[in-house]
């Protein structure tokens, strides 16, 4: 793989690739037929584990000579804590593990009925907050550790995103009549391609009452800022997930910021750890998905003669 493509599949900036190369001896590139630096696959999966520790506070100096079972053990000693430590009501650890041996032994229509079910027992807003966010987190720790596969984490965003859009579809209002809230645009960044936070986000926006334009993942800054012209949005909401490269978010939400009217704002969640450190000015971020119904009421409170 090229750097170019490294740097979009791993999260990791083209500079610390470059950085680790002279500093650590790690990764060590061969060279293509022009002369640019070309990744082995087994480097690029070792590459893709370091960044997930990396997110959870490790320093690259300690972890990036040890091995993949080394690093393996790291992962899953997180995946542990992350899904002891998420309270999840009825929808226990085994609950959340059972989904995830679907994926593996690819029972695609069990899942989603299993998951259709779930939400409606529970109603959407808690199958989204207490079991499909820690099930998110479960999947992605699973593939980056190796116990999943890409293909199998693929199929368990297929399915999620079937189950998502019916829920979605079914929240729609009459035709003709206009939705309460303000004008929602939803994307996330360029090189942001998961798309499940953006999805599940939509999906409570909209039972909230907002007006939602999903323009899907990838969307180039100029063209975000041509929709929310042309859609007359109240607000752009992006979803940015830990995998993103944190100087390209900061960046690009710089950028977004200073080239959308003051009218409109720019509100951001997801488990990129930048977002909690310093994110930057006038942009609201969402550090939860049940942040969303107490967010569009104080957005209301900001816009008191504002109405549809």
């Amino acid at each position: 793989m090229s750097i170019g493509a490294v740097e979009r599949d791993t999260g990791l900036s083209k500079d610390a690739l470059r950085v680790w190369e002279r500093r650590y001896g790690f990764p060590t590139p061969v060279r293509d037929s022009l002369g640019e630096r070309a990744y082995l696959l087994d480097q690029v999966d070792k590459l893709r584990i370091l960044k997930r520790l990396l997110d959870q506070g490790h320093r690259p100096g300690k972890i990036i000579h040890y091995g993949m079972e080394e690093l393996q053990q790291l992962v899953q000693q997180s995946v542990l804590a992350t899904t002891e430590s998420v309270s999840v009501s009825d929808a226990t650890l085994s609950t959340l593990q059972g989904y995830l041996d679907l994926c593996k032994t690819h029972q695609t229509e069990a899942l989603r009925h299993g998951l259709s079910q779930a939400l409606s027992r529970m109603g959407l807003e808690r199958f989204i907050v207490e079991l499909l966010a820690p099930l998110n987190r479960l999947v992605g720790e699973s593939w980056a550790n190796g116990a999943l596969q890409i293909f199998e984490e693929h199929l368990y965003t297929e399915s999620v995103q079937v189950v998502m859009r019916a829920a979605i579809s079914s929240l729609q209002l009459p035709r003709g009549k206009i939705p309460a809230g303000p004008r929602i645009l939803l994307t996330t960044l360029p090189l942001e391609q998961h798309g499940l936070g953006l999805l599940m986000a939509e999906a409570i926006f909209t039972q909230e009452g907002a007006s939602c334009i999903s323009l899907g993942v990838q969307t180039p800054i100029m063209d975000i800022i041509g929709a929310a012209q042309a859609q007359n949005a109240d607000i752009v909401a992006l979803s940015v997930s830990g995998a993103m490269n944190p100087r390209l978010v900061l960046e690009g939400l710089t950028d977004l910021r200073g080239k959308l009217p003051v009218s409109t704002e720019l509100w951001v969640g997801g488990d990129c750890p930048v977002l909690a450190r310093r994110p930057p000015e006038a942009v609201y971020v969402l550090t939860h998905l049940a942040d969303i119904s107490a967010s569009l009421s104080a957005w209301h409170a900001r816009h008191p003669g504002l109405t549809y």
